[in-house]
């Protein structure tokens, strides 16, 4: 992101903007066999719970103050997290809106007893709404991009935006139509 547009970014929410690397965290937790599915490996919940824990410390970081997780776009698993797994959850703020922010998170595990290096087991975007006292929308710093990979980034998350907003409008339509039509859902 140029110094023009962060600028304009700041007038325009009337909030300073934040670099991306200003809320950016790692979460580790070794998996044990509480962890595990009917199939010994890692239960995919418990890696969500923790993309969600590490994805809301971001976001809480980020806005400031409380956020709350309103959606998650996509969690993809990739290969499957063993019992003596260490698994790193790593976040950052992606995009901000006036009161959103995407939140992109990379999972990886090592074995722990091990020197080799962490391979990729999963990832997700997750979307937080940051609220006040009262449960109710406020506004977030803009997140500053520094680096090629950070701008790449909040490129593609204004994409997921974009189609996550066409989404909507298209169920809403359809049921809209049903319900002209008489159906009932």
């Amino acid at each position: 992101m140029t110094d023009q547009a962060s600028a304009m970014d700041t007038e325009v929410s009337g909030i300073p903007g934040k670099p991306t690397a200003a809320s950016r965290t790692t979460l580790s937790h070794i998996m044990t066999h509480n962890d595990t599915n009917l199939l010994g490996t890692v239960h995919g919940g418990v890696i969500m719970k923790l993309v969600d824990d590490a994805a809301g410390a971001v976001a809480g970081r980020h806005s400031g103050g409380p956020a709350v997780t309103a959606s998650m776009d996509e969690m993809a698993f990739l290969e499957p997290v063993r019992v003596g797994d260490l698994v790193h959850v790593k976040a950052q703020v992606n995009w901000t809106g006036r009161t959103s922010m995407e939140v992109g998170v990379r999972v990886l595990a090592e074995r722990w007893n091990e020197s080799a290096p962490a391979t990729q087991v999963g990832s997700a975007y997750l979307v937080f709404a940051a609220v006040d006292a009262d449960g109710r929308p406020r506004r977030v710093p803009p997140v500053l991009p520094q680096t090629e990979q950070d701008n790449r980034r909040y490129q593609e998350a204004q994409i997921r935006r974009t189609h996550r907003l066409a989404r909507r409008r298209a169920i809403m339509d359809l049921r809209a139509k049903r319900a002209s039509e008489g159906f009932e859902d």
